[in-house]
Protein backbone atom coordinates (compact mmCIF):
# COMPACT_ATOMS: atom_id res chain seq x y z
CA UNK A 1 0.00 0.00 0.00
CA UNK A 2 1.13 3.80 -0.68
CA UNK A 3 0.63 6.47 1.50
CA UNK A 4 -2.96 7.55 0.11
CA UNK A 5 -3.93 3.69 0.09
CA UNK A 6 -3.88 3.12 -3.75
CA UNK A 7 -2.68 -0.18 -4.71
CA UNK A 8 0.83 -0.22 -6.67
CA UNK A 9 -0.93 -0.60 -9.85
CA UNK A 10 -4.00 1.79 -9.11
CA UNK A 11 -4.39 5.75 -10.73
CA UNK A 12 -4.99 8.11 -8.40
CA UNK A 13 -8.66 9.34 -8.92
CA UNK A 14 -9.38 10.75 -12.28
CA UNK A 15 -11.58 13.69 -13.50
CA UNK A 16 -12.00 14.97 -16.97
CA UNK A 17 -13.90 18.17 -17.28
CA UNK A 18 -14.66 19.13 -21.04
CA UNK A 19 -15.35 22.66 -22.54
CA UNK A 20 -14.46 24.58 -19.18
CA UNK A 21 -12.69 27.29 -21.32
CA UNK A 22 -15.29 29.22 -23.17
CA UNK A 23 -13.23 30.50 -26.01
CA UNK A 24 -11.02 27.77 -27.22
CA UNK A 25 -12.57 25.58 -29.68
CA UNK A 26 -11.60 22.39 -27.54
CA UNK A 27 -10.48 22.43 -23.85
CA UNK A 28 -10.95 19.97 -20.70
CA UNK A 29 -9.26 20.18 -17.34
CA UNK A 30 -8.06 16.88 -16.15
CA UNK A 31 -7.54 16.37 -12.46
CA UNK A 32 -5.44 13.17 -11.52
CA UNK A 33 -5.15 13.00 -7.52
CA UNK A 34 -3.64 16.24 -6.79
CA UNK A 35 -2.44 17.29 -10.14
CA UNK A 36 -5.08 19.74 -12.77
CA UNK A 37 -4.04 20.75 -15.49
CA UNK A 38 -5.99 23.15 -17.89
CA UNK A 39 -5.49 22.22 -21.40
CA UNK A 40 -6.97 24.63 -24.51
CA UNK A 41 -6.66 23.83 -28.01
CA UNK A 42 -6.47 26.61 -30.75
CA UNK A 43 -7.26 26.23 -34.21
CA UNK A 44 -5.47 28.76 -36.50
CA UNK A 45 -5.91 28.91 -40.42
CA UNK A 46 -2.21 29.31 -41.48
CA UNK A 47 1.23 26.77 -41.15
CA UNK A 48 4.51 27.35 -39.95
CA UNK A 49 7.15 28.78 -42.31
CA UNK A 50 8.53 25.57 -43.18
CA UNK A 51 5.13 23.70 -43.84
CA UNK A 52 3.83 26.79 -46.37
CA UNK A 53 2.42 25.18 -49.58
CA UNK A 54 2.97 21.57 -48.63
CA UNK A 55 -0.82 20.92 -47.86
CA UNK A 56 -0.54 20.35 -44.73
CA UNK A 57 -0.95 21.05 -40.98
CA UNK A 58 0.78 21.05 -37.77
CA UNK A 59 0.35 20.41 -34.51
CA UNK A 60 2.00 22.47 -31.79
CA UNK A 61 1.99 22.13 -27.88
CA UNK A 62 2.96 24.55 -25.20
CA UNK A 63 3.19 23.86 -21.16
CA UNK A 64 3.73 25.99 -18.17
CA UNK A 65 3.11 26.14 -14.46
CA UNK A 66 1.23 28.77 -12.42
CA UNK A 67 3.31 30.45 -9.56
CA UNK A 68 1.28 28.69 -6.81
CA UNK A 69 1.15 25.11 -8.50
CA UNK A 70 3.61 24.18 -5.97
CA UNK A 71 4.26 24.22 -2.25
CA UNK A 72 6.69 27.22 -2.66
CA UNK A 73 5.60 30.51 -5.59
CA UNK A 74 8.12 30.06 -8.74
CA UNK A 75 8.58 32.94 -10.60
CA UNK A 76 7.17 33.09 -13.99
CA UNK A 77 9.53 31.83 -16.94
CA UNK A 78 7.87 35.59 -18.90
CA UNK A 79 9.48 37.31 -16.19
CA UNK A 80 13.28 35.62 -16.35
CA UNK A 81 12.64 36.37 -20.36
CA UNK A 82 13.08 32.77 -21.35
CA UNK A 83 11.56 29.27 -20.80
CA UNK A 84 13.70 27.02 -18.91
CA UNK A 85 15.07 23.59 -20.49
CA UNK A 86 12.62 21.05 -18.13
CA UNK A 87 9.44 23.35 -19.87
CA UNK A 88 10.93 22.98 -23.30
CA UNK A 89 11.20 19.17 -22.94
CA UNK A 90 7.92 18.86 -22.13
CA UNK A 91 5.96 20.78 -24.54
CA UNK A 92 8.11 19.54 -27.08
CA UNK A 93 6.84 15.53 -25.65
CA UNK A 94 3.11 17.04 -25.80
CA UNK A 95 3.39 18.36 -29.42
CA UNK A 96 5.31 15.15 -30.78
CA UNK A 97 2.79 13.00 -29.19
CA UNK A 98 -0.11 14.31 -30.45
CA UNK A 99 1.73 14.94 -34.37
CA UNK A 100 2.46 10.95 -33.80
CA UNK A 101 -1.36 9.88 -33.63
CA UNK A 102 -2.15 13.04 -36.38
CA UNK A 103 -2.20 12.15 -39.81
CA UNK A 104 -1.07 16.18 -40.81
CA UNK A 105 -2.03 15.91 -44.69
CA UNK A 106 -5.37 15.13 -43.65
CA UNK A 107 -5.42 18.15 -41.04
CA UNK A 108 -5.09 20.54 -44.14
CA UNK A 109 -3.05 23.77 -43.88
CA UNK A 110 -3.85 25.09 -40.78
CA UNK A 111 -2.50 25.21 -37.48
CA UNK A 112 -4.03 23.14 -33.73
CA UNK A 113 -2.24 24.96 -30.42
CA UNK A 114 -2.61 23.00 -27.06
CA UNK A 115 -1.74 24.76 -24.20
CA UNK A 116 -1.29 23.56 -21.58
CA UNK A 117 -1.61 25.11 -18.10
CA UNK A 118 -0.87 23.17 -14.64
CA UNK A 119 -3.01 24.58 -12.10
CA UNK A 120 -1.86 22.48 -9.34
CA UNK A 121 0.98 19.82 -9.17
CA UNK A 122 1.47 16.57 -7.14
CA UNK A 123 3.68 14.65 -9.73
CA UNK A 124 3.23 13.36 -13.06
CA UNK A 125 2.69 16.69 -14.66
CA UNK A 126 3.61 15.98 -17.68
CA UNK A 127 1.60 12.63 -18.37
CA UNK A 128 -1.22 14.56 -17.02
CA UNK A 129 -0.90 17.30 -19.46
CA UNK A 130 -0.35 14.66 -22.26
CA UNK A 131 -3.25 12.65 -21.58
CA UNK A 132 -5.77 16.18 -21.34
CA UNK A 133 -4.05 17.72 -24.29
CA UNK A 134 -5.42 14.82 -26.37
CA UNK A 135 -8.99 15.30 -25.44
CA UNK A 136 -8.77 18.92 -25.80
CA UNK A 137 -7.14 18.31 -29.09
CA UNK A 138 -9.74 15.79 -30.31
CA UNK A 139 -12.52 18.39 -29.32
CA UNK A 140 -10.93 21.00 -32.19
CA UNK A 141 -10.93 18.80 -34.83
CA UNK A 142 -14.92 17.40 -34.06
CA UNK A 143 -15.47 21.09 -34.02
CA UNK A 144 -13.74 21.82 -37.47
CA UNK A 145 -15.95 18.56 -38.41
CA UNK A 146 -19.22 20.28 -37.11
CA UNK A 147 -18.11 23.25 -38.69
CA UNK A 148 -18.22 22.02 -42.45
CA UNK A 149 -14.56 21.21 -42.55
CA UNK A 150 -14.34 18.12 -45.07
CA UNK A 151 -11.60 15.83 -44.69
CA UNK A 152 -10.31 13.55 -46.81
CA UNK A 153 -9.88 11.18 -44.16
CA UNK A 154 -10.36 11.40 -40.13
CA UNK A 155 -6.93 13.51 -39.52
CA UNK A 156 -6.44 11.67 -35.55
CA UNK A 157 -5.82 8.10 -36.16
CA UNK A 158 -5.47 6.67 -32.89
CA UNK A 159 -5.99 7.82 -29.05
CA UNK A 160 -3.52 8.83 -26.91
CA UNK A 161 -2.51 9.16 -23.15
CA UNK A 162 -0.02 8.68 -21.02
CA UNK A 163 1.57 8.03 -17.60
CA UNK A 164 4.46 7.36 -15.09
CA UNK A 165 5.73 4.41 -14.13
CA UNK A 166 8.15 4.45 -11.30
CA UNK A 167 10.12 1.32 -8.65
CA UNK A 168 10.10 3.00 -5.07
CA UNK A 169 11.24 1.40 -2.64
CA UNK A 170 11.88 -1.61 -4.64
CA UNK A 171 7.76 -2.03 -6.12
CA UNK A 172 6.91 -0.91 -9.11
CA UNK A 173 4.47 1.82 -9.22
CA UNK A 174 2.10 3.74 -11.92
CA UNK A 175 0.97 7.35 -11.58
CA UNK A 176 3.49 8.51 -9.19
CA UNK A 177 2.75 11.61 -6.96
CA UNK A 178 5.59 14.14 -6.03
CA UNK A 179 6.94 12.38 -3.11
CA UNK A 180 7.19 8.89 -4.62
CA UNK A 181 8.79 10.72 -7.68
CA UNK A 182 11.27 12.35 -5.41
CA UNK A 183 12.28 8.83 -3.97
CA UNK A 184 12.12 7.05 -6.93
CA UNK A 185 14.99 4.81 -7.86
CA UNK A 186 13.69 4.52 -10.99
CA UNK A 187 11.20 6.99 -12.73
CA UNK A 188 9.93 6.05 -16.56
CA UNK A 189 7.15 8.23 -18.09
CA UNK A 190 5.21 6.33 -21.08
CA UNK A 191 3.66 7.58 -24.16
CA UNK A 192 0.98 5.03 -25.69
CA UNK A 193 -2.03 4.64 -28.22
CA UNK A 194 -5.04 3.16 -27.08
CA UNK A 195 -4.14 0.36 -29.58
CA UNK A 196 -1.25 -0.47 -27.19
CA UNK A 197 1.84 1.11 -29.66
CA UNK A 198 4.45 2.74 -27.88
CA UNK A 199 4.86 6.93 -28.47
CA UNK A 200 7.71 7.64 -26.38
CA UNK A 201 9.49 6.22 -23.44
CA UNK A 202 11.71 8.47 -21.31
CA UNK A 203 13.81 6.15 -18.82
CA UNK A 204 15.98 6.97 -15.68
CA UNK A 205 17.70 5.49 -13.00
CA UNK A 206 17.67 7.95 -11.15
CA UNK A 207 19.52 6.30 -7.98
CA UNK A 208 20.32 2.89 -9.71
CA UNK A 209 20.34 1.08 -12.76
CA UNK A 210 17.21 -0.77 -13.69
CA UNK A 211 17.15 -4.29 -16.09
CA UNK A 212 15.68 -4.87 -19.08
CA UNK A 213 13.20 -7.20 -17.45
CA UNK A 214 12.24 -4.70 -14.34
CA UNK A 215 11.32 -1.69 -18.03
CA UNK A 216 9.20 -4.51 -19.67
CA UNK A 217 7.78 -5.20 -16.29
CA UNK A 218 6.89 -1.71 -16.17
CA UNK A 219 5.61 -0.84 -19.84
CA UNK A 220 3.07 -3.71 -19.00
CA UNK A 221 2.31 -1.43 -16.02
CA UNK A 222 1.83 1.67 -17.87
CA UNK A 223 -0.08 -0.67 -20.49
CA UNK A 224 -2.68 -1.68 -18.33
CA UNK A 225 -3.53 1.68 -16.62
CA UNK A 226 -3.09 3.89 -20.39
CA UNK A 227 -5.81 1.14 -21.33
CA UNK A 228 -8.12 2.90 -18.45
CA UNK A 229 -6.92 6.42 -19.52
CA UNK A 230 -8.24 5.61 -22.91
CA UNK A 231 -11.30 4.48 -21.67
CA UNK A 232 -12.29 7.65 -19.34
CA UNK A 233 -11.06 9.86 -22.87
CA UNK A 234 -13.77 8.13 -24.93
CA UNK A 235 -16.60 8.28 -22.45
CA UNK A 236 -16.16 12.05 -21.90
CA UNK A 237 -15.36 12.26 -25.40
CA UNK A 238 -18.61 11.34 -26.52
CA UNK A 239 -19.66 11.76 -30.17
CA UNK A 240 -16.51 13.63 -30.81
CA UNK A 241 -14.33 10.20 -30.16
CA UNK A 242 -16.24 8.40 -32.48
CA UNK A 243 -14.40 8.96 -35.79
CA UNK A 244 -11.14 8.31 -34.06
CA UNK A 245 -9.20 5.65 -35.97
CA UNK A 246 -11.33 5.26 -38.35
CA UNK A 247 -10.52 6.02 -41.95
CA UNK A 248 -13.69 7.57 -42.83
CA UNK A 249 -13.67 9.02 -46.56
CA UNK A 250 -15.05 12.66 -47.58
CA UNK A 251 -18.31 12.19 -49.41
Amino acid sequence: MRTDGRSVDALRPLQLLPHTNAYAEGSVTITLGGTTVLCTATVENKVPAFLRGKGQGWVHAEYAMLPRATHERTVREAVRGKLGGRTLEIQRLIGRSLRAVTNLEALGPRTIIVDCDVLQADGSTRTVATTGAFVAFALAVHRLACDGVSFVSYPIEAYLAAVSVGVVCGQTMVDLTYAEDHTADVDVNVVMTGGGDLVEVQGTGERTTFSRMQLLSMLDCAHATIAQLVTAQGEVLGRAGTKIGTKEQRQ
